[in-house]
């Protein structure tokens, strides 16, 4: 392999910030933010929306996003960028 050219394989933790969940994987994902692990150890956090421990297809529950609407929430996460149009 050539040196210098890959990214940094190690490992990780995902943190589900919808349920009480997190999990440690190796990945090569960059971060800025780490926590103590259960080991304490620590490692770099992720934080993920949705995970195994909060999707509906996983738990069989159907749950309310949030009581905004999906455009507002569009809007909240994308601001200007999502303004304009065609034309």
């Amino acid at each position: 392999m050539k040196k210098d050219i890959h990214p940094e394989y190690r490992q990780v933790v995902f943190q589900d910030i919808s349920s009480d969940f997190s999990f440690l994987t190796r990945s090569t994902i960059r971060t800025d933010e780490t926590v103590k692990w259960e080991d304490g150890e620590e490692y770099p956090l992720v934080k993920v929306e949705i995970s195994s421990a909060s999707h509906p297809f996983y738990t069989g529950k159907q749950r309310v996003l949030s009581s905004g609407g999906r455009v507002d929430q569009f809007r909240r996460r994308y601001g200007a960028r999502a303004k304009g149009g065609r034309g």
